[in-house]
């Protein structure tokens, strides 16, 4: 790096000291409570590559790293790509800013970041992994090891990344809704072949007496029953990675035949799933995490003038760039639904305020209520709408919406409230100057309510004459209630609940989701349904296990030969089969033994396809049990009664797609 550039970096460092204070105390004004953060200065090239390694400065060496750097750098030369913002969940966090970028796009990302930030700290799906905070000091210490040992000539760099390239192909194949215990080697046990058990104990011509006293009857009736074959786990097992680190062994070459694995070998794998475990909550709130940073940068970008009039422009552009890229956009997906959240939860308080009005019922309430001034009376008081030096002798310091130790310190002229007007409200204050029902494009959402949702709310409601106007009952509406329940939701869900609870088919319809399937009969995609519980199930497909097929150990002994078998928890997609294949290869290096997967494929006969076409039809596939097989030399596949895997079949969930349409 030229001194120009530090020079340059320090620069931009320092102009933005200010833009990072405020844009902390304005989170925390908006209820937030973010992890510190540390802030970086980065150029282009270090951007790139802090993107390939995921957000951090130092990550083990292997090819991948280079793969994705190169990707990055040519989506930004050849498609106009551009890294607004990487922060990495840790505590404290670290975000990088891109030297080059404008003032209005370093103010975005620090909004943006403060509030994953804010995500990180309070999301419990993160605090699985909350016995090491320091995730960066975790990844430099892997990074170390596993370059030690590479430079050691008895292993070798090409051996290493050899191992890491069996590793990575199973790498989201954890319990993801588990905390990360790690597997040491006080937990593994002698592998015994129940074989072998048998015979030893044959030629030791140990008496009935003896065996009595030293094997317990559980274990002895198991050895006398010929039709039982001992087998593990006891019930299935996500952690694909945990099981292999705890019973697999590595196939020698030379030996041809299972051997134990190296100490390096071991730790590796080891390293490899703690790291997985750590991105784990990453992929698993990408919607509800995306959606969130989004929400309050826009809040504090545009409805809190955080960008400066200047500034506007360039950001307004620049966000509708992200939110209007194509495809399934966690950023445009997040918002709507948060937006959501907090409009249906303040529409359910408000009917239940108006509800509470001396002769207002759900049956009469659309006749009743006069909307226009129902939405002029929910507008923010000027108190809080409309805050500048003008203002401040007409604020009351004993106001629950006014901060008055800030407003005292403004005015004594110690605060900029031309550039800060928020400085002077609490979280209430800015929660009603904040208030979604009556923004323009929001003021029609309560007249909107169904009469189902009415009925809802009324059944359990036993204080319905509380008011005698609906003036009286507006007066006592709780703006907070929308930030407040996004709050409690922020905390305990992940994208697969979030999307199962709030996806409804009003949001749907406000937003022009629909599905669409891919015709055998016509050979192209069709849209086939804007019914929310279609939606919900291709929306859902694309972050259960992180978008990818579930599959879990079904038994370490299989057919008492210590081989491995694989189930794939069938959801209507067939598995790529030749992926799964190269799949099966790797586990088999992990495992040194055999390795079977059993799934469930479709078949569609060519006639009924044809007939399907002539009536404008889709033919009816027909589902079979399947088991592919490596033994290390070939592979096998063979059919499987359908009672073998009847269990796999998702019983409540049918995704007729194309798997490389969702799995891609």
């Amino acid at each position: 790096m030229t001194t120009t550039d530090e020079f340059e970096m320090q620069r931009v460092a320092d102009s933005l000291e200010e833009v990072v204070s405020e844009a902390n105390e304005l989170a925390h004004k908006l209820g937030l409570s973010p992890y510190p953060v540390n802030y970086w200065i980065v150029d282009y090239a270090e951007m790139n590559e802090l993107i390939a390694y995921g957000g951090f400065q130092q990550r083990y060496p292997h090819w991948r790293w280079g793969m994705q750097y190169d990707r990055q750098q040519k989506q930004g030369q050849f498609l106009g790509g551009k890294a607004f913002e990487i922060v990495n969940n840790d505590n404290p966090a670290h975000a990088f800013l891109q030297v080059s970028n404008s003032l209005a796009d370093q103010k975005a990302v620090i909004t943006h970041v403060e509030a994953h930030a804010d995500f990180f700290n309070n999301n419990e799906w993160f605090g699985l992994f909350a016995d090491d905070p320091n995730a960066a000091s975790m990844l430099a210490r892997h990074a170390e090891s596993i370059d030690e040992f590479m430079r050691d000539p008895e292993i070798g760099r090409s051996e290493v990344e050899r191992w890491i390239d069996h590793v990575l192909c199973l790498e989201d194949n954890i319990d993801q809704h588990s905390p990360y215990e790690p597997v040491g080697p006080d937990e593994e046990g002698p592998e015994i072949d129940p074989d072998q058990l048998d015979t030893d104990l044959g030629e030791l011509k140990l008496s009935e007496e003896v065996r009595r006293q030293v094997f317990d009857d559980e274990w002895l009736e198991a050895q006398a029953d010929d039709d039982e074959v001992p087998s593990f786990p006891a019930k299935p097992e996500p952690d694909i990675l945990g099981f292999l680190r705890k019973h697999g062994k590595q196939y020698d070459d030379d030996a041809g035949k299972a051997t134990e694995m190296a100490d390096w070998q071991k730790d590796i794998l080891e390293m490899l799933r703690r790291e997985t475990y750590y991105f784990a909550p990453q992929k698993m709130t990408k919607i509800m995490n995306e959606g969130w940073a989004s929400y309050w940068e826009s809040l504090m970008m545009a409805g809190e003038n955080f960008a400066g009039t200047d500034e506007f422009i360039t950001y307004a552009d620049h966000m509708s760039q992200v939110l209007g890229s194509p495809g399934l956009n966690p950023y445009s997906l997040g918002l709507e639904l948060w937006e959501y959240v907090e409009n249906t939860e303040n529409r359910r308080h408000v009917a239940e305020q108006l509800l509470r009005v001396d002769g207002i019922t759900w049956r009469n309430f659309h006749d009743t209520i006069d909307f226009q001034a129902v939405m002029e009376q929910l507008d923010p008081d000027d108190a809080v709408a409309s805050i500048d030096s003008d203002a401040l002798d007409s604020l009351d310091p004993e106001d629950p919406r006014i901060d008055a130790d800030a407003l005292e310190r403004t005015r004594h002229g110690d605060v900029d409230i031309e550039t800060y007007p928020w400085k002077v409200l609490t979280y209430e204050g800015m929660a009603e100057r904040h208030y979604s029902l009556v923004k323009p494009q929001y003021r029609g959402f309560l007249s909107r309510i169904g009469q189902s949702e009415l009925e809802r709310i009324a059944r359990y409601m036993f204080d319905d004459a509380k008011y005698d106007s609906v003036e009286a009952a507006l007066a006592e509406v709780d703006y907070t209630v929308g930030w407040d329940r996004m709050r409690e939701i922020r905390e305990s869900h992940n994208d697969v609940t979030f999307l199962d609870e709030f996806l409804t088919q009003e949001f749907v319809d406000d937003n022009d989701y629909f599905t669409y399937e891919y015709m055998h009969a016509s050979d192209d995609y069709r849209v086939t349904s804007t019914d929310h519980e279609d939606v919900k199930k291709k929306l859902m497909l694309q972050f259960t296990n992180f978008g990818k097929p579930t599959i879990v150990v079904a038994d370490g002994n299989y057919e008492n030969r210590n081989e491995l078998l694989l189930d794939h928890r069938y959801n209507g997609v067939m598995l790529d089969i030749e992926q799964a294949k190269d799949t099966l290869e790797r586990v088999f290096e992990l495992w040194g033994r055999p390795v079977h997967l059993r799934t469930i494929v479709k078949e569609f006969d060519d006639h009924d396809i044809e007939v399907a076409r002539r009536r404008d039809k889709e033919p009816e596939p027909t589902e079979r049990g399947r088991l592919i097989s490596f033994n290390g030399l070939s592979f096998s596949e063979s059919d499987l009664d359908w009672e073998t895997v009847e269990h796999l079949a998702a019983t409540d969930i049918d995704y007729d797609t194309k798997p490389e349409e969702w799995l891609a």
